[in-house]
């Protein structure tokens, strides 16, 4: 699909300088420009590379002025890096704009759908789910009984959404994501195993939620598993039955949380970080990656190692731990010169 400098400036609310018929099909980073393309100049950093690119068009910010002549067309903006990110999802928006229900795939006939919805071939639909205007479900995706997708939600494929789950508006669920599974939950016996507790539970993800590829998200032994509004999940995360995500928190990779812990608002969790169950995660928390999380965490703390301190301590601790074998040297000697005394 072919795009002209002025089409382009149009959707961004911006100024061509240079050809407005010029014309692009694909994007490119700033330093491998090719004819065709579009990229943007935000960073100074790369402010030279403006005068080398082979791309057809670029993204500026207004302030920008050129030292050399240039062989690209400018699209000038408020803020080159927003602008191109909105174009960034204008670009999906349109690549995604599948419409229609291929075959093979089964939608029950209890299953409502709504317009301009998309169903991928090989997916299953099950009894009584529903399906808001707008969503995208790709190939091989499992939709169970009951389920609730919201408008403009994305399925990518092979997704798996188990019986019971609700998915608000405009969520991406990744290739691999698994919600609605069994939570972890077994009782010892006098036998000296384990008798599995049931998970009569559901998942809720509400509204601008996204799950990165392979993280699962259980469901819970009674009541909810929330993820709520605006959340962002990495790649590979583990989110255990009757956990709390509250509203815009961000977590990284291979993170794990167990069950019936809550998280606050607006928190931002690196990755391989490992949160005990039953605990409270207050709100604006920071936690470095790797650190390992056993304790409630009050309001805007930010905390690293493991088991976590607070990472002024940390740092603190951390140097003196560098410093361990010259201090043990100088305390050997200390005692050396005591006992010789």
């Amino acid at each position: 699909m072919k795009f002209t400098a002025q089409q382009i400036a149009d959707i961004l609310e911006g100024e061509v300088v240079g050809n407005p018929e010029m014309e692009v099909s694909k994007l490119s980073k700033i330093e491998e420009g090719v004819q065709g393309s579009l990229t943007f100049l935000s960073n100074p950093k790369y402010k030279s590379y403006i005068y080398k690119t082979e791309a057809s068009v670029t993204i500026v910010n207004k302030t920008f002025n050129p030292d050399n002549p240039l062989k690209t067309t400018l699209i000038k903006v408020d803020d080159a890096y927003m602008a191109f990110s909105k174009l960034l999802e204008y670009y999906n928006s349109v690549k995604q704009n599948k419409v229609g229900i291929e075959q093979p795939s089964f939608i029950s006939e209890s299953a409502k759908y709504g317009d301009k919805v998309y169903v991928g071939a090989f997916s299953y639909v099950g009894n009584n789910v529903v399906i808001a205007d707008n969503v995208k479900i790709y190939p091989n995706c499992y939709i169970g009984d009951n389920v609730t997708l919201g408008e403009n939600t994305i399925l990518f494929s092979g997704a798996k959404i188990y019986s019971d789950s609700i998915i608000g508006k405009n969520c991406v669920v990744n290739s691999g994501v698994i919600i609605g599974a069994d939570g972890f939950g077994y009782a010892p016996n006098e036998n000296g195993g384990y008798n599995k507790v049931p998970q009569t539970g559901n998942v809720i993800l509400e509204d601008y939620v996204d799950v990165g590829a392979c993280t699962t998200i259980d469901r819970a032994t009674l009541g909810s598993t929330i993820i709520r509004e605006g959340v962002k999940l990495d790649n590979q995360i583990q989110i255990a039955h009757n956990v709390e995500i509250g509203k815009n928190t961000v977590i990284a990779a291979q993170t794990g949380v167990a069950g019936s812990t809550h998280i606050g608002e607006h928190c931002q969790i690196g990755g391989q970080v490992g949160i005990a169950g039953h605990i409270t995660i207050g709100n604006n928390v920071k936690i470095q990656a790797q650190s390992g999380i056993a304790r409630h965490v009050k309001d805007n703390e930010i905390l690293q190692g493991s088991p976590a301190l607070a990472i002024s301590d940390y740092n603190k601790s951390y140097v003196h731990f560098k410093n361990l074998p010259k201090i043990v040297k100088n305390l050997n000697d200390l005692e050396k010169i005591n006992g010789n005394s």
